[in-house]
């Protein structure tokens, strides 16, 4: 653990603690039984992730695949909603360096992000990007709220999805994106905690501290019905229609395959939800 970080891990935090991981016997979610406290989580993520080695690593990686894919979801959720971009008013929680933000406000919507880190806060409104406390998030009403990476972070994932359910509009849509831990339990008996991340017996998906939560495709959907929250599904030719950055064989069957993969045989953790009853309430 100490190598994955590159600032410096004070030890001392550390002491006494365990690594043991449950599981939720409703949902089936791994999850940490002992996790940071709001101290340590500070500690964490704006000391030992050191802010400005992670900033230049994230810049190197932006071009190469993030921007072409917020590009892409973006003017597939303006399409899907059908709305003049400049209506369109959205909230990146949990916004990281604020970049999905910033693609979101070059294409006209109404942006706002919230973050934990100071340092990505300050860099985002450094870029125009209107921040919102925690407090703040029930005062607004937003026609979509994204979450890319984030709840797989959360201390209580629920009560946060439930807090963020009080900001949708009617017709609102909340995006719920975390890696996929469908075959954790593989993982998990073969052991492999020096495996690199992305690799197949990767246990990224449940890295001490930070990955606290690992999700499944089910336990996500459980977890948004709890909430009184449904999927809706975004059709696939929005999808295909609006895919960028085709270069290569992989970038290819990656873009036809998971609109296929997530609509048809309902797989991956890459979901959007609205609030339950919409459709009864338009009948009437």
């Amino acid at each position: 653990m100490v190598s994955f970080y590159q600032g410096e891990i004070e030890l001392e935090y550390l002491n006494g603690a365990t690594f043991i991981l449950e599981e939720c016997i409703d949902c089936g979610t791994i999850f940490q039984k002992e996790i940071p406290d709001d101290f340590l989580i500070n500690k964490l993520y704006d000391e030992w992730i050191a802010p400005q080695k992670a900033f230049e690593s994230y810049l190197k990686a932006e071009f190469s695949f993030n921007l072409p894919y917020y590009a892409q979801e973006i003017m597939t959720m303006i399409a899907f909603f059908n709305m003049v971009p400049a209506k369109l008013k959205v909230l990146d929680f949990g916004m990281g360096w604020g970049k999905w933000c910033y693609m979101a406000k070059a294409f006209g919507c109404e942006c706002y992000g919230a973050e934990l880190s100071k340092h990505q806060v300050e860099y985002a409104q450094s870029q125009g990007i209107r921040v919102i406390e925690w407090d703040e998030i029930p005062n607004h009403r937003f026609d979509l709220i994204n979450t890319e990476q984030v709840f797989e972070h959360l201390p209580e994932p629920l009560e946060t999805l439930c807090h963020l359910k009080a900001a949708l509009k009617p017709d609102g849509l909340i995006k719920i994106s975390v890696p996929n831990g469908g075959d954790i339990k593989r993982r998990l008996r073969i052991g492999d905690w020096m495996a690199a991340k992305g690799s197949r017996n990767s246990l990224n998906l449940v890295h001490p501290l930070e990955h606290i939560n690992c999700f499944n495709h089910s336990s996500i959907i459980r977890m948004a019905d709890i909430a009184s929250l449904e999927q809706v599904k975004i059709p696939m030719f929005l999808q295909w229609r609006y895919a960028t950055n085709w270069s290569g064989l992989k970038r290819t069957i990656w873009h036809l395959g998971r609109p296929l993969y997530i609509n048809v045989f309902s797989k991956g953790t890459y979901l959007f939800f609205r609030q339950k009853g919409i459709d009864e309430v338009r009948k009437h």
